[in-house]
């Protein structure tokens, strides 16, 4: 069976490491930035620790900081005129999930100009040209999107998000610096990690999933296994372990697809603007319970990975329920909510819910096939 891996063309990590970028971008070329981020980086001076740096390399730049959480097709489309009107030659992002989803769509619109309703975008849509280069600097443990082909854009009007996988929306450049991720609030830090983690073991079990991007998340859940507790407590060497682990997800899941946690997590966004770490948290514990029997030798490994004794030679069974109970109980302990109702759902919304996570592209991947029935009994069994 043939298989394809994408990746950064060039990857630097490790605290202090944003000091690279003006040289980077001189070295290639450009001549001008737009900087994507959002108010709240910018007014927390967080943005600044980059265009600092772009100022001292006199490299001129503008910033577009109107990026909001869970960005809207809207957002993307102001994006666009900010870069034409810039006339700027690279785009720059500075921040977690929302401003590097916005900046990859922003590139991708502005290379494929057909594309400009954002909505055409879903999927793999079949753009023929890369998208203007993007430098991605991430802000938070979590998404990965740095090193992903995928970016998640919210339709408000049809109250759903939709999940668009582009091999030609990949940076070309990756900075990984867990200095940029250290002033996040504990709150931000739980979610993005729960997110790690919901993508190195939804990367793991999914249908798609293979030897090599097994190499990848087995290692991912082992270090956020270890490593979460501390880093959302300010451990500053714990928190540089889950910067690379969350990338080393990316470099998963990107290539091989995830499953029904981010399905049910995306509708939980577009429809109460769920925080998507928040939402996968909560439901990461009770869709690992549904697809258990489903999933081979392979909760038995995350088992061990979260340092359960004998996990390697107890029964599968309770293997398979060991993983379950060690992701529920990490949950709890990091203070996360276990409750779709803690994020605004309503009994009333179930059907509506479920009937979104079924027609979500993540779905497809899951290990165990979902009907709509059953994903909308998953959800009001957290309710």
């Amino acid at each position: 069976m043939a298989h394809r891996m994408i990746w950064n063309q060039t990857a630097h990590f490790g605290a202090g490491s944003i000091s690279v970028i003006p040289g980077e971008l001189v070295g290639r070329g450009f001549s001008k930035a737009l900087v994507v981020s959002d108010r709240a980086l910018v007014d927390a001076g967080v943005t600044a620790r980059v265009t600092d740096l772009l100022d001292a390399a006199d490299f001129s730049y503008e910033v577009f900081s109107d990026v909001l959480p869970n960005p809207p097709i809207a957002n993307v489309q102001a994006g666009v005129a900010a870069f034409r009107a810039s006339h700027a030659d690279v785009l720059v992002a500075v921040g977690g999930g929302s401003p590097q989803d916005t900046c990859k769509a922003i590139g991708i619109v502005v290379a494929n100009p057909e594309f400009a309703d954002v909505r055409s975008l879903e999927g793999g849509a079949a753009t023929a040209n890369p998208s203007v280069p993007i430098v991605a600097v991430p802000t938070t443990a979590g998404t990965a999107s740095e090193t992903t082909i995928n970016y998640v854009i919210t339709d408000p009007e049809r109250r759903r998000k939709f999940v668009c996988f582009d091999p030609h929306a990949i940076p070309v450049l990756a900075v990984v610096d867990s200095d940029m991720m250290a002033g996040a609030p504990r709150a931000l830090k739980v979610a993005t990690g729960l997110d790690a983690l919901t993508h190195a073991i939804e990367g793991y079990t999914t249908l798609g999933a293979w030897e090599l991007s097994d190499l990848f998340h087995l290692k991912a859940i082992q270090v956020i296994a270890a490593s979460l507790r501390a880093a959302a407590d300010g451990d500053d060497a714990a928190a540089e372990r889950m910067a690379l682990a969350q990338y080393v997800a990316g470099m998963g899941y990107s290539n091989v697809g995830l499953g029904l946690v981010h399905a049910m997590a995306h509708p939980l966004g577009a429809f109460y603007e769920a925080p998507h770490g928040v939402a996968n948290g909560i439901l990461l514990a009770p869709v690992m319970a549904f697809n258990a029997e489903h999933t081979g030798e392979k909760y038995r490994d995350i088992a061990a990975a979260f340092g359960v004794e004998d996990a390697a030679t107890m029964p599968l069974d309770a293997a398979r329920a060991a993983a379950v109970e060690a992701v529920a109980t990490l949950t709890t302990d990091l203070g996360n909510p276990r409750s779709v109702r803690d994020v605004g759902a309503t009994e009333a919304d179930l059907p509506a819910l479920a009937q979104a996570a079924s027609d979500d592209v993540c779905a497809g991947g899951n290990p165990r096939p979902a009907s709509v029935a059953e994903i909308e009994e998953l959800y009001r069994s957290i309710l």
